[in-house]
């Protein structure tokens, strides 16, 4: 994901989003029904209010009196049911819309990770799988059914109205086309950017916050709280200065609706008394007509409301878009042959970060049954060559072969099983020990976690702790330090039982004692393990059987 956003219409925003409902449509065909039903009864419940007057003025009606008492009765019974159904109905569209959309962004964030992800701001992420998601409720349970239902309703009015005199029908489609579709669309249009740039500027925040979250003893070391404060409201007042923008810009799309309904109000009033004065309708004629379209502007309201509001909305739709439809850099693969670990061949391998060259014609042998060392200085490249083993970025130039067939060949299942690979950064989840273990080998034993852990000389730090496996790790795995962050990341890989291990800086955390019981591990699991080792330092690599040497992106 860019943290640049294409930039969508409104319209392409929203038919994308509204494709999305296809598994709910009997819902939403069930919502819209029962939303325009409920508006007719409520608009009714004024028209038959106008004829009950007339009637009591002895004005011929189609009606009779205890029939237009009875009719107004069950429409506002039936109003007040229609109207709660077809909330819940939106609602549970929306709710169930939201937790598809969830799921379709974390599948997505799964087939970008981590190539498309590294490096970018995860606050900003954080933003768009939180209060972006959120805010789309707003558009499933308010603006979908509520713009097929107003243009519904707004035909049906205006042939009721119409049946009076064509010319009252044509001023209250002229009314309902001016309110619920020009001035939507020129709110819409006088807004321009504002809704994306306020959803940008908020996944910013999110970015920075949860940056100096992560800073904090830095910040306080250094003693620079004062200029984070100041930076971080900076862009809380230039926030707060793009809502007060579009609220404004709302406000003033309410006022200029409800003049223009005035407006055709008065027009309808008149136009009916002059038809009335020719003698082309009766009182019925300009009564009925007046108080039909003055009752009736509800539904349109609601889309002119939308105008600013969607804004909002359509950006966050757009920077969700932009996550499901990110092209990963590396596609999973699947159908293939299966195949099983006997050695490893790295060709001519090149490869680049955007114009930065990182490989430059690597080549390397790995053994099934050995121990590879990689030797380099920082930033030669060596992790790169690691994460394309691990197929996380495409061989831009030459080949990695698995057991004679290309990497890219591989089902990503079947690499992924024959893989374990351990970063210089162990990331941990807020939760017990002996699950963040298990993430490795989820119906693993209890005999298989401590004999992982003995293997990563970790087991008797645990059993220490007051509530050993089950004791809980802190948020980001701050209640640990790097050495024992690091040793349950080993402890993970031999958990994983991979036949090739892919380690990088295994030991950069940890004292010689556990060094030393480590790599005593890894030297027995030579006999049915392959073992890539990366490190700088000489004692972790007096266990390898080949070293490589890796200086600016090439191999000596």
């Amino acid at each position: 994901m860019n943290n640049k956003y294409h930039k969508r219409s409104g319209f392409t925003v929203m038919m994308r989003l509204i494709g999305l409902v296809k598994p709910l449509a009997g819902f939403m065909f069930l919502a819209v029904f029962m939303g325009l039903i409920g508006h007719l009864c409520a608009a009714f419940i004024t028209i038959f209010g106008g004829y009950a007057v007339a009637e009591l003025l002895h004005i011929e009606t189609p009606f009779s009196l205890t029939f237009l008492f009875v009719g107004v009765c069950v429409f506002a019974l039936a109003r007040g049911i229609l109207r709660y159904a077809e909330q819940a109905c939106n609602h549970f569209i929306a709710f169930k819309l939201l937790a598809l959309i969830r799921d379709k962004v974390f599948q997505a964030l799964r087939r970008l990770c981590p190539a498309k992800l590294e490096g970018k701001e995860k606050g900003n992420l954080i933003s768009v799988i939180t209060s972006d998601i959120e805010l789309l409720e707003v558009f499933y349970a308010h603006t979908i059914s509520p713009i097929t239902i107003a243009f519904l309703f707004s035909l049906i009015m205006c042939v009721f109205i119409g049946n009076f005199h064509p010319l009252l029908g044509v001023i209250a489609l002229a009314a309902y086309i001016t309110v619920g579709v020009i001035i939507p669309l020129a709110a819409s249009r006088f807004s321009g950017d504002d809704g994306i740039r306020f959803r940008t500027k908020s996944g910013d925040l999110s970015a920075f916050v949860l940056d100096s979250l992560r800073g904090l003893s830095e910040t306080l070391q250094y003693n620079q709280g004062a200029k984070r404060l100041t930076e971080m409201n900076a862009r809380t007042d230039s926030l707060s200065e793009d809502e007060e923008s579009m609220k404004r810009t709302a406000g003033k799309n309410q006022a200029v609706t409800n003049m223009m309904i005035l407006l055709f109000d008065l027009s309808m009033l008149f136009t009916a008394a002059m038809l009335y004065q020719s003698g082309r309708i009766g009182f019925i004629g300009v009564m009925i007509p007046t108080i039909a379209l003055m009752s009736s502007f509800g539904p349109v309201v609601a889309l002119a409301n939308l105008g600013s509001t969607l804004q909002n909305t359509f950006a966050a739709g757009n920077r969700v878009l932009d996550i499901l439809e990110e092209v990963p850099a590396v596609e999973e693969i699947h159908g293939n042959k299966e195949v099983s670990f006997n050695g490893a061949l790295v060709k001519n391998v090149s490869f680049s970060y955007g114009e930065e060259k990182i490989l430059d014609d690597i080549s390397l042998e790995i053994p099934q049954d050995s121990v590879i060392g990689i030797a380099g200085r920082s930033g030669s490249g060596k992790s790169t060559l690691l994460k394309l083993l691990m197929r996380f970025w495409k061989v831009q130039q030459g080949s990695i072969r698995i057991s004679q067939t290309e990497i890219e060949q591989i089902n990503t299942g079947n690499l992924r099983d024959m893989e374990s690979f351990v970063t210089q950064e162990t990331h941990l989840f807020h939760d017990s020990i002996r699950n963040n273990l298990r993430i490795a080998k989820l119906d693993a034993t209890e005999e298989e976690i401590q004999t992982a852990c003995k293997k990563a000389s970790i087991h008797d730090f645990i059993m220490s702790l007051p509530q050993g496996y089950d004791t809980p790790v802190g948020e980001l795995g701050d209640t640990l330090s790097g050495g024992e962050r690091q040793r349950i990341g080993l402890a993970r890989a031999f958990l994983h039982d991979a036949p090739l291990m892919l380690l990088d800086e295994p030991t950069s955390n940890l004292d010689s004692l556990n060094e030393a019981v480590i790599l005593k591990s890894l030297r027995e699991e030579k006999k049915d393990k392959t073992v890539v080792l990366v490190s700088h330092r000489q004692s972790t690599m007096r266990i390898a059987d080949c070293v490589y040497s890796v200086e600016n992106g090439r191999m000596s």
